[in-house]
């Protein structure tokens, strides 16, 4: 069932998206990150479990983040992902964002689904704050997509 995500959700949010951080697949998030900022987070889950998650970050006026999009190891290629991707795609619309960027290390899922390839350096200077204080600054290799909504 794909929902909001709630606060006891955070833990196994936390665990899904640490497990691919470890393996530098995408950027490990804090406890206290996730319970900041909750709010942005979807879940897909099934009986209580959290099989995948996705986050919506307003960064401006018409400027959304695509983050921490991670599917449990065993469910991928169920759709799990593009659900948890539309849904959030959803909401901006919902929000009249007219664009909603990503950066990521798994550039075929997003180039898939429609997102286009962009230089890192025409998103605004306000999205480098998080970047700023992670470990892989300045030698980052996340590939940045923008999609535009209708």
């Amino acid at each position: 069932m794909l929902r909001k995500a709630k606060i006891s959700d955070v833990k196994e949010i936390q665990r899904l998206i640490n497990f691919y951080a470890q393996r530098d697949l995408m950027l490990p998030r804090s406890l206290n990150e996730l319970y900041e900022n909750l709010r942005d987070y979807f879940v897909d889950e099934e009986n209580g479990k959290v099989l995948g998650t996705c986050a919506l970050h307003i960064s401006w006026e018409d400027l959304a983040e695509i983050k921490s999009l991670a599917v449990d190891e065993s469910k991928q290629r169920h759709g799990i992902g593009s659900s948890l991707l539309n849904q959030a795609l959803k909401e901006a619309r919902d929000f009249n964002i007219k664009r909603v960027f990503v950066l990521t290390y798994e550039p075929e899922f997003f180039r898939k689904l429609g997102f286009k390839d962009i230089d890192k350096a025409q998103l605004p200077q306000k999205i480098w704050g998080e970047c700023i204080n992670c470990v892989k600054f300045p030698n980052c290799q996340e590939i940045a997509f923008i999609t535009e909504l209708k």
